[in-house]
């Protein structure tokens, strides 16, 4: 396939029921459902941009800023992932786009899961990355988790730099440098946000309805990653009625970054493959 690393989305500002949202959209052809992209917890939407780089420029692509990061305006009061989901679904009628595949990472796939079971017709396939069923997740190393609850590794460049061995593993843990061109583009506008996100996640899973979804889904894990042991896609793919696993060698909880090119390659022949032809028989 044709690949460009100059074809980057168009960053705008859009407001739904009052909500602020920062958004990128790229436009791809009309050959393919374009890619709605759910982001990590404190993730802004620029850290997708080395990902959209070096996907298919045939591939739209929509991303944006949870509400309280990066250029999202913090909201005065938490939401619940159902709310979220359904600004989601609004977004998509305000920019005329009928229907998505779905990729959420980390706490994007709580996000991903949520949206495409509330709304089925919009989300045609499903795609998860470095993710769980919530609450009914195996966790991780307990450490890690803790670090985890608090934003500061975005407010401190250092004391990212210090804990990312740690809390990301895979290739980051054998070469924390490899940070180093991602932390440029990370973007926080206060801890709220952050703090609203993990509250989202509270008591959130998809455990019991998991087996009711009937899109086709790509689950991607590594078999490193300290924060959402591989277990948790064992789960999901065994649950999913239309799963495939794929399995991330050596790979930590960043590996969408530290093997964007794997995983760019997985993600775009499942978008071009005809549903049919992912449906199991």
């Amino acid at each position: 396939m044709n690949k460009t690393i100059n074809n980057r989305p168009t960053t705008r500002n859009v407001f739904i029921d009052g909500v602020e949202l920062k958004i990128a959209v790229r436009e791809g052809s009309k050959k393919y459902t374009p890619l709605l992209f759910c982001n990590g917890i404190g993730a802004n939407l620029e850290l997708l941009n080395g990902f959209i780089e070096i996907l298919n420029p045939e591939i739209g692509t929509i991303s944006f800023d949870v509400p309280g990061i990066g250029g999202s305006p913090t909201p005065l009061f938490p939401y619940r992932m159902s709310w979220l989901a359904d600004l989601l679904a609004k977004l998509l009628d305000k920019l005329g786009i009928e229907q998505v595949t779905t990729l959420g990472i980390s706490w994007g796939g709580a996000l991903a899961q949520e949206f495409t079971h509330r709304h089925p017709n919009r989300s045609v396939k499903l795609i998860l990355a470095a993710t769980s069923a919530g609450m009914a997740m195996v966790p991780g190393n307990p450490s890690v988790l803790i670090k985890m609850a608090t934003p500061l590794r975005y407010l401190k460049p250092s004391y990212m730099m210090e804990i990312a061995p740690q809390i990301y593993g895979g290739k980051i843990a054998k070469n924390p440098d490899l940070l180093l061109t991602l932390a440029k583009d990370m973007k926080m506008n206060g801890s709220l946000g952050y703090f609203w996100q993990l509250l989202a996640g509270l008591g959130w899973t998809s455990i019991h309805w998991l087996f009711t979804l009937k899109q086709p889904a790509l689950v991607m894990a590594g078999d490193e990653d300290p924060i959402v042991p591989l277990i948790n896609a064992k789960i999901l793919s065994s649950l999913i009625p239309n799963a495939k696993l794929e399995v991330f060698e050596g790979g930590g909880h960043m590996f969408m970054a530290t093997s964007k090119e794997e995983a760019a390659e997985l993600v775009e022949q499942f978008i071009i493959t005809p549903i049919e032809d992912l449906i199991k028989k």
